[in-house]
C-alpha cells in the first residue's frame, strides 16, 4: 500500500494523428521496481481507466521493464467526429506490493483526410435504373464529404458514355436511350477530389430497363397448310413462331390465341403449337362446298394490354376414302311366284346406296357377296349396277326346297379404292334381301279313302262327333283345307242332320237320328283349297237301338167294381194292348207298380203278350178293417225286357210304358154300369239346339236385361212414391196415439220395482196408481180379442172336412171326364152333399 514511483517518465503528454492504423506506437516508458522486488512486476502496466472512456489504446512490453502504449483501431481515431484529448491512467505492481497509478494524456492530432462517399455510395455499386426512351435528366445525386470541409470535386470515367456528373454530384444522363439498338447497361467510376488531390471513387452502374414499346412479329413463313379429315384430336398442324423485339433476350413471353373461335383447331398459347381439337368430316355439309378453313393467328407480348401482331392461315382439309357406302333401306323385300322364269329381275340396288366421300376416287363401290341359303337360286347381274336377277324357277314341291318359302340373302356394298383403315367409320355395309317365293296352286286336294262308312247308335245324342275325313294337299306351303257337305244326310223333319267342321272334317248330328224312318244316309263331303275342290262318299249306317217305348190303349181309364166280385174275376172286361215299333210283343213285361194295396189287381199274362186282362187277385174285406180305401189309382208299367237274361238287363236300354187306371169299389152295387174307354193322345216336342240359331240366346238375354231394367225403375218409382204418403199418415197415427191411449199391458220396473202401464202397439208407457184398475177400453178390447179366437178356432175346426170335402169333389171331377152320364150325375149329388156341409 506504500507509494511509490514506478513507473518512469509519466505523467506525460503524448500526440497521435488521427486515422492511425493499429499498432501505432503512442509514447513508451519504463517501469523501475523497489529494491525489495525481484526484476519483474506482479501486474504489468494497464491502462484502468481511461477520460473519456475509450477502447482505442493499449500497452505493449517491449521486452524487460519497457512498455509502449498503442493504437488499437478499435475504434480509428477521428479528429473530427471524436474527443481530442484523452488522459490515459496507468496502473502497475510489483511483486513486492508497490503499486504506481499515473497519468498519459494522449493529444489527437488533425490530419487531411480524402472525401468519402456518404449514403449506399460508401458501402456497396449502386446500381441505378433507367427506363428506355427516358428523356435526358437527372438520373442519380451522389452524396460525399470531406472531413476538413473543404470544397469537393466531382468527375466520371470513362468519358465516352452519354452521361456526366455536375460539381454538386448529381448524375444526368444526356441522351434517350434505346434498348433494342443501344447498350443495355454502363458502369461509372464516380470520383470525388478535395483540394490538396486528394480523392475517392465509387462505382456505378447503370441498366436500362427495356419498356414494352414495341410489337411482336411472326418468324413463320409459311401461310397455307394442308391436312386429311379425319384427324385425331391433338393433331399438331403447325408451329407458329414469333417474336418481340422487347424481349429477345427473354424468349418465351409471347401469348398466342386464335380470337375468332373455331370449332376444328386451337393454339397453345404459350408455344404456339396450332393443333386439332375435334373431328373433322370433309364430307359433311359446310367443308363439303367450302374445305378451306381460314384462321386468324394473334401474337400478343402481354395477355391483356400490350401489343400484338395477328397473322391469316388457309388450312385446306382434304378428302380421304373414310365413308364405306350406305343402303337406305338396307332391308329389301320382295315377291316372286314359285314358276318365275330365269332371268326375272327383282332389285336395283344402286339406286339405294350412296357413298358420300367427296372426292370422286373415294366414293366409288360395287356389290359383291352374294350369300345366303338357296342364294344359288339367284345372281347379281352386274356388280356395280347391283341388278339381282333369278337364275331360275323355284318348285317349293321339291323336296330341295321344301319348306323354304322366303330366302333370306345378303349382299356387301363395299369401296372399290383403297381403304383407308385409319377411320373408325370404315365398315362395309350388308344389304338384306329376303324373297318371298309365292306358292302356286298346283295339285287338288286329295281325301285319304274313296269312301267312308260310320255305324252310328240311333240314340246317339245331337252333337255328338260320329267320324272324321280327312283330305290333303301337295301343294307347298300345305293349303288350308274346308270341308262341307254337298248334298244327302236330309230326311222328312230336316234338310240336313249332318254338319261337318269346316277345318278339321269331323262328322256330327244335328238332329236325332232314328233306325225306323231311316236305316242309311249317303252323304258327298266336299274338300276344297279354295281353288281346287274333291269330293267323297260317305255312308252313315244308323244302328237300331231299343228306344221307343211300348205304347199302349188306354192308356188311362176309370170304373167301378163291386166288393163282392170274385177272385180271379177279368174286371170290367178290361184289357190293354200295347204296340213297340223297335220290340217284340213277346218281350213285353206287366206289373203294377204304384197304387196296388194288399195287391188286389194283377195282370194275365204277366209277359209275352202284348195284349193283357186286368184280373182280380184277392177278395176286398173292409169289414175286418183289412182294407180302407175305396178307390185305387194304380200305375202300370209295361217294359221290353222280357226277352232279355238277367245279365244283359245291366247293360241293355230298356224302355218303360205306362198305364194309369182308376177304380172305385162299390159296396153293394144294384146295377152294373158299363164304361166307355177313353184315350189320351200324347204329342212330343223336342227342341233342338241349331248352331246357326246364335242369335236367339241373345236376343232372350237382351230382352231380359231390358224387362229387369223396366222392373226395377218401376220399383224405384213405387218406392218414392210410397215415401211420399208415409210421413203423413205417420203423423196422423201418432197424434191418435196421443189423444186416445189405451194402456193395454202392466209390468214391473226392475229397478225401481214400480208398477207401470204401456200400451202394445205404440209403446207408451205411465206408471201405475196403487188405486187404479184397468181402463174400460181395454176391458172391451180384451173381450172382443177373445170372442175372435173364439171364432177363428170354430173356423180351424170346420177346415179339415172343407178340405177333405174339396178333395173328393176333385176326384169325382177327375172320373167324370172318362165315365159315363149316370157317373156324372153322381158327382152332382155328391157336390150338393159337399155344399149342404160347407152350409
Amino acid at each position: 500500500g506504500r507509494r511509490t514511483q514506478l513507473l518512469k517518465g509519466l505523467p506525460a503528454k503524448s500526440t497521435v494523428e488521427e486515422n492511425a492504423a493499429a499498432g501505432v506506437s503512442v509514447y513508451t516508458f519504463n517501469v523501475a521496481v523497489s529494491p525489495l522486488s525481484s526484476e519483474s512486476v506482479a501486474v504489468i502496466p494497464t491502462i484502468v481507466n481511461s477520460n473519456p472512456l475509450t477502447e482505442a489504446f493499449d500497452i505493449k512490453p517491449n521486452g524487460g521493464l519497457e512498455y509502449t502504449v498503442v493504437t488499437t483501431g478499435n475504434p480509428i481515431l477521428d479528429y473530427e467526429t471524436m474527443p481530442k484529448t484523452f488522459d490515459l491512467q496507468i496502473f502497475v505492481e510489483d511483486r513486492n506490493g508497490t503499486t504506481d497509478l499515473n497519468i498519459l494524456t494522449v493529444q489527437v492530432i488533425d490530419k487531411n483526410e480524402e472525401p468519402v462517399f456518404r449514403g449506399n455510395m460508401a458501402t456497396q455499386t449502386v446500381t441505378i435504373y433507367v427506363l428506355e426512351r427516358t428523356p435526358p435528366g437527372c438520373i442519380y445525386q451522389t452524396d460525399a464529404a470531406d472531413p476538413e470541409n473543404a470544397k469537393l470535386k466531382y468527375s466520371l470515367l470513362p468519358a465516352q458514355v452519354p452521361f456526366l456528373v455536375t460539381e454538386s454530384g448529381a448524375i444526368f444522363s444526356t441522351e434517350e436511350f434505346d434498348y433494342e439498338n443501344g447498350s443495355h447497361w454502363y458502369f461509372l467510376n464516380i470520383t470525388v477530389t478535395d483540394p490538396d488531390g486528394l480523392n475517392s471513387t465509387k462505382s456505378v452502374q447503370i441498366n436500362i430497363i427495356n419498356v414494352n414499346d414495341e410489337r411482336p412479329y411472326f418468324t413463320t413463313k409459311q401461310r397455307n397448310y394442308r391436312i386429311p379429315e379425319e384427324q385425331s384430336p391433338g393433331t399438331i398442324v403447325a408451329h407458329i413462331t414469333a417474336k418481340d423485339p422487347d424481349d429477345e433476350e427473354s424468349p418465351g413471353r409471347l401469348f398466342f390465341s386464335i380470337p375468332y373461335s373455331n370449332r376444328y383447331f386451337s393454339i397453345n398459347p404459350s408455344t404456339g403449337m396450332l393443333q386439332v381439337t375435334e373431328r373433322i368430316d370433309r364430307d359433311a355439309n359446310q367443308l363439303r362446298l367450302h374445305p378451306n378453313i381460314s384462321l386468324i393467328i394473334r401474337v400478343e407480348d402481354s395477355p391483356s394490354t400490350g401489343h400484338h401482331s395477328e397473322m391469316e392461315i388457309t388450312i385446306v382439309i382434304d378428302d380421304i376414302n373414310d365413308n364405306s357406302p350406305k343402303c337406305h333401306p338396307s332391308t329389301f323385300r320382295e315377291e316372286a311366284n314359285e314358276n318365275t322364269i330365269a332371268g326375272t329381275f327383282l332389285f336395283h340396288l344402286r339406286d339405294f346406296c350412296h357413298d358420300i366421300d367427296v372426292d370422286p376416287s373415294n366414293n366409288q363401290f360395287n356389290f359383291t357377296g352374294l350369300s345366303g341359303f338357296g342364294s344359288n337360286n339367284f345372281a347379281l347381274e352386274s356388280a356395280v349396277a347391283g341388278r339381282l336377277v333369278m337364275t331360275g324357277s323355284i318348285d317349293l314341291e321339291n323336296p330341295v326346297n321344301l319348306g323354304l318359302e322366303v330366302y333370306s340373302l345378303t349382299v356387301r356394298v363395299q369401296d372399290i379404292a383403297r381403304l383407308d383403315y385409319s377411320s373408325n367409320f370404315l365398315f362395309p355395309d350388308t344389304i338384306y334381301l329376303y324373297i318371298r317365293i309365292k306358292p302356286v296352286n298346283d295339285f287338288f286336294p286329295v281325301f285319304s279313302n274313296l269312301s267312308y262308312e260310320f255305324n252310328v247308335p240311333e240314340i246317339t245324342k245331337v252333337g255328338s262327333s260320329i267320324g272324321r275325313v280327312n283330305a290333303i294337299d301337295k301343294d307347298w306351303p300345305p293349303s288350308v283345307i274346308t270341308y262341307s257337305i254337298v248334298s244327302g244326310g236330309d230326311t222328312r223333319d230336316y234338310t240336313n242332320i249332318f254338319w261337318i267342321s269346316p277345318t278339321k272334317g269331323d262328322l256330327k248330328i244335328l238332329g236325332q237320328l232314328d233306325y225306323e224312318t231311316a236305316k242309311k244316309h249317303i252323304l258327298t263331303v266336299q274338300a276344297s283349297d279354295q281353288e281346287k275342290t274333291a269330293t267323297a262318299s260317305v255312308t252313315v249306317n244308323v244302328l237300331e237301338v231299343n228306344d221307343e217305348e211300348p205304347v199302349c190303349l188306354p192308356n188311362f181309364y176309370s170304373f167301378q167294381v163291386p166288393v163282392t166280385l170274385a177272385v180271379g174275376t177279368n174286371i170290367n172286361g178290361f184289357k190293354i194292348e200295347c204296340q213297340d215299333r223297335d220290340s217284340d210283343p213277346r218281350s213285353f213285361r206287366y206289373f203294377i207298380n204304384e197304387g196296388n194295396v194288399n195287391n188286389h189287381f194283377t195282370f194275365s199274362p204277366s209277359a209275352g203278350s202284348n195284349t193283357s186282362w186286368l184280373i182280380l187277385a184277392s177278395r176286398f174285406d173292409y169289414e175286418s178293417g183289412l182294407d180302407t180305401k175305396w178307390i185305387y189309382r194304380l200305375r202300370v208299367y209295361i217294359t221290353d225286357d222280357n226277352l232279355l237274361s238277367a245279365r244283359d238287363k245291366t247293360t241293355h236300354l230298356i224302355k218303360t210304358g205306362t198305364v194309369t187306371l182308376s177304380i172305385r169299389v162299390i159296396p153293394n152295387p144294384t146295377t152294373v154300369t158299363t164304361t166307355t174307354p177313353a184315350f189320351t193322345i200324347v204329342t212330343k216336342r223336342e227342341n233342338v239346339y241349331s248352331e246357326s240359331a246364335w242369335y236367339v240366346p241373345f236376343v232372350v238375354s237382351l230382352g231380359s236385361l231390358l224387362l229387369l231394367s223396366l222392373l226395377a225403375y218401376l220399383g224405384v218409382l213405387l218406392s218414392t212414391w210410397a215415401r211420399s204418403r208415409c210421413p203423413l199418415a205417420g203423423k196422423i197415427d201418432n197424434t191418435m196415439t196421443k189423444l186416445n191411449t189405451v194402456f193395454d199391458g202392466e209390468a214391473r220396473d226392475p229397478v225401481t220395482g214400480k208398477m207401470y202401464e204401456f200400451n202394445t202397439r205404440s209403446g207408451a208407457r205411465r206408471w201405475k196408481k196403487s188405486n187404479e184398475s184397468l181402463q174400460p177400453a181395454l176391458l172391451r178390447q180384451l173381450t172382443a180379442s177373445a170372442m175372435d179366437n173364439s171364432g177363428q178356432g170354430r173356423d180351424r175346426a170346420e177346415a179339415p172336412g172343407v178340405k177333405e170335402h174339396s178333395e173328393k169333389k176333385k176326384e169325382l171331377t177327375a172320373e167324370t171326364k172318362f165315365a159315363a152320364k149316370p157317373l156324372a150325375g153322381q158327382a152332382e149329388t155328391s157336390g150338393q152333399d159337399g155344399m149342404r156341409l160347407q152350409k
